[in-house]
């Protein structure tokens, strides 16, 4: 007898949803497991890690009402800590983490950026640009992850210079964006330079920070 797990289309989608969630979850602990091992190259991590992050980011925000990580974690019977700990937790992946630390320790005391400011600028641009790839282009949902962005790199001085192309191309986004109206949307054409300008900044700030021998 065959056995109907949804009666439309709405519980379809959202049991398809759990169903990448738990799939995700159990992807990044095998992940996690095999980067500990030395099963896995430290670039090979590193990107996969990214993007399993993005995923969970945001299908946790698709979901978010609906279902708490929490509960699915115990509804389903998941153990898998170490996905917990870098999905929930950090946010990013360990080999950031390491470059972070690295870049904190060989700066001087008195001015050394912590690690945790250099993993938070990291999440927001991972939140930012998942944003924008997502069509979240009206001014009241990319103006505050822009500004969480501008914030997390203003709190990087010793690591980040004053003239870094990030700061620069963000606070000129924000300076777009105050003119418009909440509820004003950017074109096909601004969302694609956003993003191009998002992920050139990405690319440069992943390249001013220590390699720890990674």
């Amino acid at each position: 007898m065959e056995v109907k797990l949804w009666n439309d289309k709405r519980e379809r989608e959202l049991l398809e949803s759990l169903a990448d969630l738990y799939a995700i979850i159990k992807a990044t602990e095998k992940l996690e497991r095999a980067y500990v091992r030395d099963l896995v190259s430290a670039a090979d991590y590193e990107a996969d890690c990214l993007k399993l992050i993005s995923q969970f980011n945001s299908l946790s925000s698709s979901l978010a009402g609906v279902v708490t990580i929490p509960r699915f974690v115990q509804a389903y019977r998941l153990d898998c800590p170490a996905a917990l700990n870098r999905l929930v937790q950090s946010g990013v992946p360990a080999t950031i983490e390491l470059r972070a630390a690295t870049a904190s320790s060989s700066a001087p005391p008195a001015t050394a950026a912590s690690a945790s400011a250099i993993a938070q600028c990291v999440q927001s641009f991972i939140t930012a640009m998942d944003a924008v790839k997502l069509n979240m282009l009206a001014n009241d949902q990319v103006r505050p992850l822009l500004h969480d962005l501008s914030t997390s790199m203003g709190k990087l001085g010793t690591v980040l210079p004053p003239d870094f192309e990030g700061k620069v191309k963000v606070n000129e986004w924000l300076a777009k964006l105050h003119k418009m109206g909440a509820g004003d949307e950017l074109t096909d054409q601004q969302a694609r330079q956003l993003n191009f300008d998002l992920e050139s900044a990405y690319s440069a700030f992943m390249a001013s920070l220590p390699t720890a021998g990674l």
